[in-house]
């Protein structure tokens, strides 16, 4: 593929630019040279009182009084301690302070295992203690404000607070700086040199660093170093930086982000996510990120968080990408836009207890994640088939009754395909008027059938678009609108009757405002009402209906317990079952039908005419199509029967110290629905649905069912006619559909404690615990120094060389569904879906997701993941070995944010021509 010199060169000037303005050289201004401390000429009283306490034994002259008052040399009080022991030389005037000593001066502090001061340099030496058994301890500790260094020896000067730090670790931010030796030179300015800077949690033994000949450090804002190079477990790399800049200021701050570099499979080579930071306040940001192909491609990223403690929380990205694919005049030149925009936006519930703002959008080409070429959209994003957004506003008045309203604004797009039909609702309005009880008593319970007596006041306003990528936000996507109206009063009541039967009854009032109603006549071609005519108004429909039901709850007990003394493993088993019978009345709204005009009937009979107008073929609503649709035509008179039943159990507990039987569920649910429709003139009984779910061993795996059983029978041409099917030659009912979903979850955590084949309980978490006795080492030298470890009393721990705990997890999920609704008799979708992890040692761990479609045979989409904690580095491989995104990511990089561009990545792309 030939590319385009120009666009090159270009790229690799950008990259320049960004290199120089990311390093830069901070020069201390030039000052006075320091001295050694120990000739510092300036005395200084580190105690007033104690001062004067010294002269007033001391011989003085009585004759000479000085009039002139001294001036106090200190700002602060000291404070000093020591455990051993406090003692103050004469001869030399310094104090000594030995065994955890500890002076506090102003916001300075240190401690260590001696400290001495020196009253005439005004110097304090701190240093640990050496002990023959444990050592160099007691290291100092040098806290001044929020910066605390931790040297071998420490030697400060109260005056000028001018310090040398000997063998220093100090933290700065995410990392820590090891120096050898440290100048302290104000509050604020550290030079060290021979210095090292690494993240690593080990600072003992790093296993790595970034090696500081010679440096400077303010503490909270920056690091300059001169000549810096990697090291790696001390072994020196030829990655060497003639000066180095690292950021370390507490709040955020603006900045150059560096772009990740590679090569596109046809669209040459490419920077990706490079840009600007713009740290605009405390509670908002932005990030303005671009890439950049040689081909001519192009993208644009914005994104900002925003956020208010006790107020609110949220993020914004806009994503815009101009992909050319193959050059200009080529016969597969190609040009295409795409973008995304992604909206998330919560409140906080203190911020307003009567109003609540959110937002989720995710809006935008329909195939933008399947042909970005953005290395962040890749991935497992391509299985995103339907985008869909909310916005919603919430209000609620308290008083009684309580009135509530709403606002709202959604959207659902699917990514199958470029037209893909996009449905959105711009706004959507809810009001309600609480429940009001009119006729009930105002103290006291509510009792009998009036005084629980209720309506409420419901309304729903809705402006639904439909439209399609090509018109999306455009004039035509408005024209097509349809905005309505409904307005719902339900009246309700309940009681009991018979003392174990609830009944309740309900009415409910609807009416329907539209302002757009259409005109309908029938094709004699099409042989189909067609629409000819839009009717701009407004226009109304009213319908009502009726409705009851009762029901109660039966309780089954049956007792496996008898007076024989055995101990029975099942104790009991409870069976709850909760019939419900109810009664619905839908009258017919004849009047809001008409009769449709016949079209093209030339040559059409009489009686052809009369078969269509006895059928209900020419009968239309002007309401349909509208918003909340056509009032109901037929009337419906039918009655609804529910069976719902669970089962329980009491068993045994294993655990011999339990006083109670242990209670598990057999079946969560066993319902049985079906209905009866008393105004039809045939096909009166409803299929019967039948549903279930259970959970076994333990509730780790669950299990949800479901079939539907159709009393009818079927006819030659598979047809369902008006004759049972047990009078047709068949069985009771017709297995119509049935469905099984299983999902598994396994894991070896929280097992408990292993046994050895002596029955000792062994805790593998436990170093001291009692090893299996066939546990092979292979090396004999590894059992003698666990035997020494053991025998000195030390705890190190479970050993590195072996992991006799393999934590994993495994995710198993089944589906089948079955369908014989026109004695097809087949599976239609048979399916198996596995993921899992294992942690192979501590610092490894592979996992992977994938399924197996059994019907059509064939996998799913299949990824494999590894991963290594490399204590201050990760590394992971990512591989999806086939389908269209067939591709394979490698990464390796330091864990910390700060130095996160100190990485190697090398991808795989899929092949966007597929």
């Amino acid at each position: 593929m030939h590319t385009n010199n120009f666009k090159i060169l270009f790229a690799l000037s950008f990259t320049v630019f960004i290199n120089t303005l990311s390093f830069g050289q901070d020069l201390p201004k030039k000052s006075k040279t320091i001295e050694p401390v120990v000739k510092d000429s300036v005395t200084i009283n580190l105690d007033k009182e104690k001062i004067d306490k010294e002269l007033s034994e001391q011989a003085k002259d009585s004759t000479v009084t000085d009039s002139v008052k001294p001036k106090e040399l200190l700002e602060h009080i000291v404070k000093y301690s020591a455990t051993d022991y406090t003692k103050f030389n004469h001869k030399k005037n310094k104090l000594y302070l030995y065994n955890n000593a500890k002076i506090d001066y102003g916001d300075m502090n240190i401690t260590a295992g001696s400290i001495t001061i020196d009253y005439s340099t005004n110097t304090v030496y701190a240093r640990g203690i050496t002990d023959t058994i444990e050592g160099y301890t007691q290291k100092p500790v040098f806290t001044q404000g929020s910066n605390v260094v931790e040297p071998d020896s420490i030697l400060f000067n109260t005056d000028s607070k001018k310090a040398l730090i000997y063998n220093s670790i100090t933290q700065q931010g995410e990392g820590n700086v090891i120096a050898s030796l440290t100048k302290k030179e104000n509050d604020s300015v550290y030079f060290i040199k021979e210095g090292r800077y690494t993240t690593s949690q080990n600072l003992d033994d790093p296993d790595y660093y970034i090696r500081l000949l010679r440096a400077k450090i303010v503490p909270g804002k920056k690091i300059v170093t001169g000549p810096a190079g990697i090291y790696i477990y001390n072994v020196p790399t030829p990655i060497w930086l003639p000066f180095s800049f690292f950021p370390q200021s507490e709040k955020h701050t603006s900045g150059i982000l560096i772009p990740t570099f590679g090569e596109q499979n046809d669209r040459g080579y490419f920077l990706q996510n490079g840009g600007y930071y713009f740290a605009i306040n405390d509670y908002v940001d932005l990030a303005v990120l671009g890439d950049y192909y040689t081909n001519g491609s192009y993208g644009l990223r914005l994104e900002s968080t925003y956020s208010k403690r006790y107020r609110y929380r949220g993020n914004m990205a806009f994503r815009y990408e101009n992909l050319i694919t193959s050059e200009r005049g080529f016969p597969d030149y190609a040009r295409n836009t795409i973008y995304n925009l992604r909206w998330s936006h919560s409140q906080d519930s203190k911020a307003s207890p009567s109003s609540r703002f959110s937002a989720s959008v995710n809006v935008g080409s329909s195939t933008y994640f399947r042909n970005s070429l953005n290395q962040i959209n890749q991935g497992s994003n391509f299985l995103t088939n339907t985008l869909s957004s909310s916005i919603s506003y919430s209000k609620t008045f308290q008083g009684e009754p309580q009135v509530n309203f709403s606002l709202s604004a959604t959207h659902s797009q699917s990514t199958n395909t470029e037209e893909a039909t996009i449905n959105m609702t711009l706004p959507t309005f809810q009001g309600s008027i609480g429940r009001m009880y009119p006729f009930a008593s105002k103290t006291g319970s509510k009792k009998g059938i009036v005084q629980n007596i209720n309506l409420q006041y419901n309304v729903r306003g809705e402006n639904r678009i439909q439209t399609t990528d090509e018109f999306f936000f455009k004039k035509e996507m408005f024209d097509e609108a349809r905005a309505g109206f409904q307005h719902t009063i339900p009246v309700s009541t309940n009681f009991k009757v018979f003392k174990h039967f609830s009944v309740s009854a309900s009415t409910n009032f609807n009416e329907v405002w539209t302002f757009k109603t259409f005109k309908k006549v029938y094709d004699n071609e099409a042989r189909r009402l067609v629409t000819t005519d839009t009717i701009k108004g407004f226009d109304a429909y009213r319908t009502y209906n009726f409705s009851t039901s009762v029901g109660t709850t039966i309780y089954g007990l049956f007792n496996f317990e008898k007076d024989d003394g055995k101990n029975r493993k099942i104790k009991a088993i409870r069976h709850v079952i909760r019939p419900s019978i109810s009664y619905n009345i839908n009258p017919a709204f004849d009047k809001y039908y008409e009769t449709a005009e016949v079209i093209n009937a030339e040559g059409q009979t009489a009686a052809e005419l009369e078969i269509l107008q006895s059928t209900n073929a020419l009968n239309y609503s002007r309401f349909d199509g509208t918003v909340f649709g056509q009032p109901n035509q037929r009337f419906s008179s039918s009655m609804g029967i529910s069976l719902a039943n669970n089962f329980e159990a009491k068993i045994r507990d294993k655990d011999s110290t339990a006083t109670e039987p242990k209670k598990i569920k057999l079946l969560n649910s066993l319902n049985f629905s079906s209905a009866y429709n008393f105004a039809a003139d045939s096909l009166q009984w409803s299929p019967v649905r039948m549903n279930g779910s259970t959970q076994l061993f333990e509730n780790k795996m669950s299990i949800n069912f479901g079939a539907t059983l159709d009393p009818y029978a079927l006819d030659n041409n598979n047809n369902k006619i008006n004759k049972f099917n047990i009078n047709n030659g068949g069985s009771l009912f017709r297995l119509t559909s049935a469905n099984l979903t299983a999902s598994w979850s396994l894991s070896n955590k929280n097992k408990g404690k292993d046994k050895n084949k002596d029955g000792a309980n062994v805790n593998p978490d436990d170093p001291n615990g009692v090893l299996p006795e066939n546990l092979d080492f292979g090396n004999q030298q590894i059992n003698q120094n666990q035997n020494k470890d053991k025998d000195e009393g030390e705890d190190k721990g479970p050993s590195k060389f072996y992991n006799h705990k393999i934590p994993w997890n495994v995710r198993i999920a089944y589906a089948v569904n079955y369908a014989n609704t026109r004695r097809q008799s087949e599976i239609s979708s048979h399916s198996l879906m596995f993921s899992g992890d294992i942690d192979l040692t501590e610092n490894w761990s592979i996992g992977a997701s994938s399924g197996y479609d059994i019907k059509n045979q064939g996998f799913t989409y299949t990824q494999f993941r590894f991963q290594r904690n490399l204590e201050s580095w990760n590394m992971n491989f990512s591989w999806i070995p086939f389908s269209q995104n067939k591709s394979w990511n490698f990464f390796i990089g330091i864990s910390s944010s700060i130095l996160k561009d100190l990485k190697y990545e090398k991808r795989r792309q899929p092949d966007q021509q597929l």
